[in-house]
């Protein structure tokens, strides 16, 4: 296994990295805002450390296999939240544990923060969380397009595309989509923005939460979140854009090239949105009946709460948790759906439900008519063996590290529901757990720094879909 290659495109990420800490640099000598002197230093650490290991390991020919694929996915998301940490702990002067939570929870699109007085806060540091936001956001999207499928990573071989190979022959098409996979997600940041700014938000804020919303990550602006801003045209142009967020981009591209039905046909996107819709009637009904809510009003809350916990954007609109019990649990169930592959949307994915539902039909079959022969498919692809047992593989990881992640953070003293709902809202990377604690109205600042460093690497397994990262810790890997 060769590791210049993974030094090489590490040393290039923390250079593109250091580039980007200059924005809030320039923004604060823009406002006359003090500051930028924390970014400028951080771009210099981080500038030094990225051009030492981008010029030093300069590979004679790239072609990264999968040993090196898997072990430069682990290093960049890694050594990119351990960089971009810097700024807030020399601006804010934090801990180094809640830096790196901070960072880790924005470029993994968790939005789960330690940070309270947003309202008040340096506006380069606001700026700084939106940008990991939306940078992790479209950094997952190549990933689940490119790697994860070239990895044979949680059955995402269904979507292979010509992207899906890391070989130089395949290079210029995979930089091709990539091209037009960031023009779209950029355009359609812009337009999101445009939308907020017309609903009443300033510029600044308007930036800020579009990049945050795309990217499904629900970093705000303000400690009251999304209920900060009080024109439901803002709530329903996020839910909009949240739905857009949890959909596969490179759909997005295929329409932008004239397919215009290619969502439709979808099965994948069908599911998701009739999913959505059918959750919002029932669920608004349930509260209209149960609650003072007037219809409009309810159908607000449901719409945009729902969506941001499925597409794990984690933005709050109210303290759903008030709602009672059956509103707490659903809530909590839904934390794991998650939204489309290919999406900036982490937890389990609709197409694993849709796949899991389909063998469970094909298994009824098949006890009814032993010797039948049904075909297993999704999607227009067959489905294979190695796609079957990465699927189940995924799904067995996913709870055994769920309720691994439980058990520590409740040997650290947290109660059962802080410990379930922040396992869970840590590997689906949803944001708000519930509980008075990390629920919509809290944040995690006053968990022990431990509980933080655990839920820190629960929302980077959860984003590099666990067997990525679980991988690395086998005797096989390393062998050879």
């Amino acid at each position: 296994m060769s590791i210049r290659p993974v030094f090489y495109v590490v040393g290039l990420s923390l250079t593109v990295l250091a580039v980007l800490m200059l924005l809030p640099a320039f923004y604060h000598l823009a406002t006359g805002e003090s500051g930028s002197s924390a970014f400028l230093l951080s771009a210099g650490i981080t500038g030094a450390s990225g051009g030492a290991l981008f010029l030093g390991t300069q590979p004679d020919n790239f072609n990264l296999k999968p040993k090196e694929a898997f072990l430069l996915t682990n290093c960049c998301w890694l050594m990119l939240s351990a960089y971009a940490a810097l700024p807030f702990c020399l601006e804010l002067h934090i801990s180094y544990t809640d830096a790196f939570f901070e960072t880790m929870s924005g470029i993994t699109t968790t939005g789960s923060t330690v940070l309270s007085g947003l309202d008040t806060m340096n506006g380069g540091i606001l700026l700084w969380r939106s940008l990991l936001q939306w940078l992790g956001g479209i950094g997952f999207i190549v990933m689940a397009v490119a790697v994860l499928p070239f990895l044979k990573v949680g059955g995402m071989r269904l979507f292979q595309s010509e992207s899906s190979d890391w070989s130089e022959k395949v290079m210029p098409r995979s930089g091709s989509i990539a091209k037009r996979i960031v023009f779209v997600y950029f355009g359609l940041t812009v337009a999101c923005a445009y939308c907020f700014f017309l609903g009443g938000m300033d510029g600044f804020e308007a930036i800020n939460h579009s990049m945050t919303t795309l990217s499904t990550g629900g970093y705000s602006t303000s400690d009251s979140s999304m209920a900060h801003f009080t024109n439901p045209f803002i709530h329903w142009t996020a839910t909009v854009f949240m739905l857009l967020g949890g959909m596969p981009f490179v759909l997005f591209v295929k329409c932008f090239k004239g397919d215009m039905y290619s969502l439709y046909k979808d099965s994948q996107v069908r599911a998701f949105l009739v999913f959505m819709l059918l959750l919002w009637i029932g669920f608004t009904l349930w509260l209209v009946l149960s609650s003072s809510y007037g219809f409009w009003e309810a159908l607000t809350l449901v719409a945009f709460n729902t969506t941001s916990v499925i597409t794990t954007t984690g933005f709050a609109l109210t303290d759903y948790s008030l709602w009672g019990g059956f509103a707490a649990t659903l809530f909590l169930f839904l934390t794991v759906v998650g939204g489309c592959s290919g999406s900036t949307a982490g937890g389990i994915k609709i197409f694993r439900f849709q796949i899991g539902a389909r063998l469970l039909g094909i298994q009824l079959k098949q006890l009814s008519h032993p010797r039948a022969c049904f075909v297993q498919s999704y999607n227009g692809q067959q489905i294979t063996d190695d796609i079957l047992r990465s699927l189940i593989g995924f799904g067995f990881f996913f709870a055994l590290l769920s309720t691994l992640l439980t058990l520590l953070l409740c040997l650290l003293g947290l109660d059962l529901i802080t410990s379930l709902s922040g396992a869970l809202t840590a590997i689906a990377n949803v944001g708000p757990g519930l509980g008075d604690i990390i629920g919509p109205a809290g944040n995690f600042a006053s968990l022990p720094d431990t509980a933080k460093w655990l839920l820190s690497w629960g929302m980077l397994m959860g984003r590099l879909e666990i067997t990525t990262v679980l991988v690395l810790f086998t005797r096989t890997f390393w062998k050879g």
